[in-house]
């Protein structure tokens, strides 16, 4: 079911499928709510999935000229306290985990537990910025369609690409009709972001990370050998993935958060 809540003067857009405890999806960069596709599907036979275009992405609006993290986690919260959940687990791919990860610091009663998919708790390095100025300055200058037939396959495994070939292409019609103004206000967003490691590895909160070891945008052997991991938190890796593993992998991926959904749920409420 498609719905919407109004936001801060525009509407933020979701879906909602199933039953059972909330899980919501916030997806990455150049991405709606669309592009979980059969993962949600499956999930939503065990649970009550929301999937969130998250502002200037999908159908939702576009809203300010930087969509810092902390404003596009109030808007997931617009989504929870319209649908009157009072606790979610939160599952966001990419730019998605960055704004989990300020939802947990920001309101981590309102979460029972979040994964990082393709993601990770630090902020740009100075390359990577230099990456999102560069986009930003092709957007500006009306080519923002150079931008995603090049992003959209990089983001799979090379090994993996003729065989999604299919979702390739849907990933990059998700891509092209994302505005000029949206694609920037999320870049902008992107590169004010803090680190947030420390939320992690203190473990308030349960956790998982999944990693795909082919992935282009985030460096395997980098992020294992950097990321510090709580008790109450796991890294999981999915071996034949690039940066899409709900993708490339999905039904492992939907085991993996159905088990850590689980875990969470056999925890007594006092050690949570």
């Amino acid at each position: 079911m498609k719905k919407s809540v109004g936001f801060r003067g525009g509407i933020v857009c979701y879906t909602v499928s199933g039953e059972g405890d909330v899980v919501i999806l916030i997806h990455g960069y150049l991405e709606s709510a669309e592009v979980w596709g059969g993962f949600a599907e499956q999930l939503a036979k065990r649970y009550r999935v929301l999937a969130v275009d998250l502002p200037g992405n999908g159908r939702s609006s576009d809203f300010d000229t930087a969509h810092t993290m902390c404003f596009l986690a109030d808007s997931v919260m617009a989504v929870l306290d319209s649908e009157k959940v009072s606790r979610a687990f939160v599952v966001g791919h990419s730019l998605g985990g960055y704004v989990a990860l300020n939802m947990a610091e920001r309101y981590p009663e309102r979460l029972a537990g979040y994964i990082l998919f393709h993601s990770h708790p630090y902020s740009d390095s100075d390359e990577v910025k230099e990456n999102r100025m560069r986009e930003i300055g092709i957007v500006e200058s009306g080519k923002k369609e150079l931008i995603y037939p090049v992003n959209i396959p990089r983001m799979f495994a090379s090994l993996n690409l003729s065989r999604f070939e299919e979702a390739v292409e849907k990933s990059k019609q998700i891509a092209s009709a994302h505005t000029g103004r949206g694609i920037i206000a999320i870049l902008e967003g992107m590169m004010g972001r803090k680190d947030r490691s420390a939320i992690l590895t203190s473990g308030r909160l349960p956790s998982m990370v999944l990693l795909g070891r082919m992935d282009n945008y985030i460096d395997y052997d980098t992020m294992t050998g950097e990321l510090t991991i709580p008790d109450n938190g796991s890294l999981i890796t999915l071996e034949t993935s690039g940066h899409m593993g709900f993708i490339e992998e999905t039904e492992k991926s939907v085991a993996l958060v159905d088990s850590f959904i689980r875990r969470v749920q056999s925890i007594p409420p006092e050690n949570v």
